[in-house]
Parts: C-alpha cells; sequence; structure tokens
C-alpha cells in the first residue's frame, strides 16, 4: 500500500512539472520557444533559429584541385562557419581543417572566376 502511495505521488509530480513547463512556453508567445538538442544547450525555435549551413558551390577540391566527384572517387563536404565546402575525398577534409583560410581562398577564387 505505502509503495502505491510512493508511486501515484511520482506519478503526480511528474505530471505537475510537465505541465508547468509546457504552460511556461504558452504564457509569453513573443518569446521563441527552445528545443533540446541533446548538447548541453537549447537550440532556439523560430526567428532567432540559427541558418541552416549554406552550401559553397565549389566544383573544384580545394586541396587537391581535383574536380569533384571525378574518377569515381566519392565525393566528401565538411561544414565550416556555416558554409559547406565540397571535397574529391574525405582525406582533403583533414588538410583543410589545417588551413581552413587558405582553401576557402581558393574556394572564393574558383567562384570569381566561374562567374566571369
Amino acid at each position: 500500500m505505502l509503495n502505491r502511495i510512493l508511486i501515484l505521488a511520482v506519478v503526480v509530480s511528474a505530471a505537475t512539472m510537465t505541465f508547468v513547463e509546457v504552460s511556461r512556453g504558452e504564457e509569453n508567445p513573443q518569446q521563441p520557444m527552445q528545443a533540446y538538442t541533446g548538447h548541453g544547450s537549447p537550440a532556439v525555435v523560430g526567428q532567432n533559429a540559427p541558418q541552416a549551413p549554406v552550401n559553397a558551390g565549389n566544383k573544384v577540391c580545394p586541396v587537391s584541385g581535383v574536380e569533384v566527384g571525378q574518377d569515381g572517387m566519392e565525393p566528401a563536404t565538411y561544414e565550416h562557419n556555416g558554409k559547406i565546402y565540397n571535397f574529391c575525398c574525405a582525406m582533403c577534409i583533414d588538410e583543410f581543417k589545417g588551413d581552413p583560410e587558405k582553401y576557402i581562398k581558393k574556394v572564393e577564387e574558383e567562384l570569381q572566376g566561374a562567374s566571369k
């Protein structure tokens, strides 16, 4: 009997805490809701949410100079500062990580040349 009372008390407490959390989000509709990402801090959902990464659009690997997808190699991508860069293979990503600015400059040069 005592066990049933304790279980009931735990269930009621959990339900109360859930109700309080749900009602907090509804009290101020102007404030964006937050979603837990599982990575320590909540992500903001709504107008203040971080933007999705954008593909840089490079068709040539900035490390090797080889066209992405050439010679049957499995292309790879890597996100850096909100941009997704394309590589001819996964091994080039490690080189990119060592000096990203050097390789980003090569991507920018490729894209400027393509737009002319």
